[in-house]
């Protein structure tokens, strides 16, 4: 089996967790992905597997090195593809917030999967901030102003923001009507990946942007425990306009200061250098793009 071989067997060993699934996989005898695994390791100096009677898991040597594998192999397909002008195929790695991917890229993704039927998508969805590069992801759709990492981007729209509370919140503390009766009220801390500090609300108030820090008795680092937080009363939480649609049409949540709303979030997908040229993200950029052009945002 030649070196590329090879780490394509380890990626799938790692994948399925298993030596004998991974051979079925590759068409190969168990015994064969194990020699080969062995070889590998003896040619790095470090063990990559930890194996049991039932599972297989990367160490985090292997766990490192899995995640160059999938960049580089795939860099490698792309490469062929542009030369061969092929069809665009292969495993394509996402990472967005669910909601978002739930909200509006799910919907329409059986006709993007109609139109490249060779093309596999794998999502993972979080708010945290991922390292595109070492962690083989392919393209990560963001809210908010990106840091200059020296990743590619490509604009997909801004998301109209919100302020809400629940009606029992606002029973209890009164509803504001001007940011000047914001004394009293308390916010729902939202931890920022980035910095893990909270991030105050913002309130455009005849064209002039506030920062306002309340007082806070919970706060957390992901937006769907925000936003429940928001639902139970525990303050007032600044959210995409989108999150809370149907809370707000079924009267669960309540917007608060409508006149001053916060600022817009730009949406952005990020991309590395390496997989610019790749026919399955240009394809996908151009699906996304389309959807974020024609949504109610």
């Amino acid at each position: 089996m030649d070196y590329l071989d090879s780490l394509r067997l380890f990626i799938r060993v790692v994948e399925r967790g298993s030596f004998t699934a991974a051979a079925t996989d590759q068409g190969i005898p168990r015994s064969t992905a194990t020699e080969t695994i062995r070889q590998l390791e003896g040619r790095l100096g470090v063990r990559l597997l930890d194996r049991t009677t039932r599972h297989v898991a990367a160490t985090p040597d292997g766990d490192q090195y899995y995640r160059r594998c999938l960049a580089i192999l795939a860099d490698l397909d792309d490469a062929e593809a542009v030369l061969r002008d092929s069809e665009p195929h292969g495993l394509l790695r996402i990472d967005a917030p669910g909601l978002l991917t739930r909200t509006f890229i799910l919907p329409a993704l059986p006709s993007f999967l109609e139109r490249y039927p060779r093309i596999e998508v794998q999502f993972g969805q979080s708010d945290r901030l991922v390292d595109l590069v070492r962690e083989g992801i392919d393209c990560a759709i963001r809210v908010g102003e990106p840091v200059d990492s020296g990743l590619m981007l490509r604009r997909l729209g801004t998301i109209k923001e919100v302020t809400v509370a629940s009606p029992d919140y606002l029973e209890q503390r009164g509803l504001p009507t001007s940011i000047d009766d914001l004394g009293g009220h308390q916010m729902v801390g939202f931890l920022s990946s980035r910095t893990g500090e909270v991030l105050p609300l913002e309130f455009d108030v005849g064209g002039r942007l506030c920062e306002i820090r309340l007082p806070m008795r919970v706060s957390a680092n992901h937006s769907d425990t925000t936003a429940d937080l928001a639902r139970r009363g525990f303050g007032l939480v600044q959210a995409p306009r989108y999150r809370f649609a149907d809370d707000l049409a079924g009267g669960k949540l309540v917007e608060v200061l409508p006149d001053c709303p916060p600022s817009p979030m730009p949406l952005s997908a990020l991309y590395p250098r390496s997989r610019q040229s790749a026919p399955r993200l240009r394809v996908f950029l151009d699906f996304v793009s389309e959807i974020f052009r024609t949504a109610e945002l």
